[in-house]
Parts: C-alpha cells; structure tokens; sequence
C-alpha cells in the first residue's frame, strides 16, 4: 500500500472514529439519566457537575430500606431507571431475576484507581456470576462496636463484649434477625455467620436471648440510634450504620470511641449496578465512573462519614478483618426466631416449629 493510500485509509478511519466519539457524546448530552440511590450517594453538587460535563439531565430518586428498593426496582421489570446502588449480599436476587446487566469495564477505565481489594472482584461474593461483572464498588460501611470512653474500660476487641454483664441495660442492639443470627454465630466462633446449620440454631437462640436480656433498647434507623445513645447514657452501640453513627455521636460532642472486634466486622458493600431497563447504558456506565473519581468519594467522606473505595478508610487500621455480607440461609426463620426473642419468649418456645 502507498503512502497516499495509507493516509487516506488513517483519515477515514479517524473520521469515522471522530463520528462515534460525537454521536455517543450527542446521546448523552440529549439523555437522561435515572438513578436510584440512598441519601448522601447522589447528592445535588454532584449531580450537577456530572451533567455540565455531559450535558445529560440527571433524575435521582431515593429509597431508605432494601425492600423499598427491591419495590421499586422490581415493578415494572427495572424499566423505570437506568442505574441504582445495591449491597452485595441483596445484588443476588436482581441477578437472578434478570434485573441487572453485565458491565462493559472498559467504559469503566476509573475501576484502575480503585484499592486493591476492591479491584479484586472475584474475591467479593455475588459480584461475578458466570465470568461477568454485575456491579462496581462504591461505598462500604463496617459495623463495629462504638463505646462510651468514660464508661468503657479498656477499648473492647471481641464481640463478646455485647454480652458483658458489667454493660447490662446499657447495650444499644440493632433491630434486625439477619444481622442478629450472625453475631451470635461471631461469639459462637462459627465460621460461617451467613449459614447457620441444624445443630447451631438452639445454640444461636440462647445468645441472642442473653443479648435481649443485655440490651438497653433496640434501634432501627440511624437517628433513633444517636438520639438514644446520647440522651440514655448507653456505654455500647452494635453500630449497624459503621462510621456513620460514630460521626454523628462525634458531631454531637460525645467522647466516644470505635472498635473492631477481633473476630472481624460484618460489612455492607454498596454497589453501582445497570438495569436491564436501562434506555442509555453507555451514560450510566459514565455516571458509574464519574463516582469513583476523588470528588463523589471526598463527598461521602466528609458528609456521610462513609468510606469509598478509592481512598483508605480512617476508620479501618490495615490488620482489621472485614466479612462482606452474604445470603443468610434463610431470612425468614432468622426474623421469626427474632421476633420471638424480642417479646421474650423462652427458648422452647423461640424455637417451636
């Protein structure tokens, strides 16, 4: 080939390339983007420097529970938006209902500035399924022990230190079954907190019964537990919202410290995700991208007291143990068997058929 032809055949091919990069810019910027996300993910600083740099308008709507979210996708078969925020653990039913797409990573190239155990994708359960990649970390929490330094002596290190009987009635324990069942699992030095077997469960229910009988009161939201904390004098807090409750009760004044305990904390990883519904991958995939650059991650920091996944975590020392939410065996019994520990029943009672 001469040299003329060559350069002619280069200048096809880079107009032809010029063309794309213009059409695809041309979609975004016609688009819109609908995102559903937790408060504090999407704020509106964010958003709109997102759409000044594509032109693209971007609608973001909200949820504060999993099931909500689950409602909210599920209607409809995901057509009502085109990216959302999920923990892993709950990202496996929107896969197996086939709510969510596989990612083109490349149209993620951010992915590289990420730290290394999250880049490690396959090591993160329920992200991979059949070789492909459904979601992209975003912002994690640990739930760790946060404790009265006045009242709390020394620093806890175990999980156990919930059942301490020096801390009775003054132990603020998260409302929920799943999470419950697994801290017992912890101090019972079960190896799998997510998979109770047959033999466990009797012995699972007289723990969560002796940390009923420890207990102060028992949370649901982030507010009641910070108002809680700091109005009832409670020395320890199962801290199911992480580093966001220990910036609350910090912003409040309170002398209070942060632990991880030994046995490793349980952990949610929330992740961007693309809906089979999605009318514009291609731009939520740039929106997935644009969050793990430095601005949407200081945001999180900052204003949520969130992690990302970018930067290290002021909250984590580099020996703390981490244990990713997964599945539970079954959610059901794990509620039901809750919510009778709650009202007080007695163990033969809790674990009647």
């Amino acid at each position: 080939m001469n040299v003329p032809t060559l350069l002619r055949n280069c200048t096809r091919w880079l107009l032809l390339a010029l063309t794309a990069c213009l059409w695809i810019s041309a979609a975004q910027a016609s688009g819109t983007l609908r995102v559903l996300a937790w408060p504090g993910y999407a704020d509106a600083d964010i958003v709109k420097a997102f759409e000044q740099r594509t032109g693209a308008k971007v609608e973001v709507s909200y949820i504060n529970t999993d099931e909500a979210l689950w409602s909210r996708i599920s209607k409809n078969q995901a057509r009502d938006f085109d990216v959302f925020a999920v923990n892993t653990a709950e990202l496996q039913r929107y896969i197996q209902k086939s709510l969510v797409v596989p990612l083109n990573l490349r149209a993620i190239p951010n992915t590289q500035r990420q730290l290394p155990r999250f880049q490690s994708l396959q090591k993160i359960p329920g992200i991979v399924h059949g070789g492909k990649v459904f979601a992209i970390p975003y912002t994690y929490s640990e739930m760790g022990i946060i404790y009265d330094r006045q009242q709390v002596h020394p620093p806890p290190t175990s999980i156990k230190v919930l059942w301490d009987p020096r801390y009775q009635g003054k132990v603020l324990v998260y409302n929920g079954g799943a999470h419950n069942f697994a801290l017992a699992a912890q101090a019972l030095g079960s190896r799998s907190p997510f998979a109770l077997q047959t033999a466990q469960w009797e012995s699972a229910v007289h723990q969560l019964i002796g940390l009923r009988r420890n207990a102060m009161t028992f949370y649901s939201q982030l507010k009641d537990s910070v108002d809680w904390f700091q109005n009832r004098k409670a020395a320890l807090l199962f801290a199911n919202y992480g580093s966001q409750q220990f910036k609350q009760l910090q912003a409040a004044g309170l002398d209070v410290g942060y632990a991880i305990p030994q046995e490793g904390a349980l952990a949610w990883l929330d992740c961007w995700v693309v809906t089979s519904g999605a009318k514009d991958t291609a731009l939520a995939e740039a929106w997935i991208n644009y969050t793990l650059e430095d601005a949407p991650g200081k945001v999180l920091l900052e204003r949520q007291g969130l992690a990302n996944t970018t930067g290290p975590s002021p909250y984590l020392g580099p020996e703390d143990k981490l244990i990713w939410l997964e599945p539970v065996e079954n959610v059901e019994r794990r509620n039901l068997l809750w919510g009778r520990i709650l009202s007080g029943d007695r163990a033969s009672k809790v674990l009647a058929p």
